[in-house]
């Protein structure tokens, strides 16, 4: 069940940043989020708990504070409420 979850997390995570990239044209939306979408992928399909933990967390410590200040669901309070 972690490897469905940590799947659909890692798409989620790039389908954010594919969407902020044709929305805004940043290129660094749809890098972090292929960057950390494959890594959340890949530790759900290595099973490797820790890699998948420091993905999130890494998310977390990014999106967060950009929640907190901006007061945006989308994308930050989204990918903070998914952490």
């Amino acid at each position: 069940m972690s490897d469905i979850l940590g799947y659909l997390y890692g798409l989620v995570v790039f389908t954010g940043g594919a969407i902020g990239y044709l929305k805004a044209g940043s290129t660094a939306s749809i890098l972090a989020g292929a960057i950390f979408g494959f890594l959340a992928a890949y530790g759900a399909y290595l099973d490797n708990k820790i890699l998948a933990f420091l993905t999130s967390w890494i998310l977390l410590a990014v999106m967060g504070p950009r929640f907190y200040r901006g007061r945006k669901f989308m994308p930050a309070g989204l990918v903070t409420l998914l952490r």
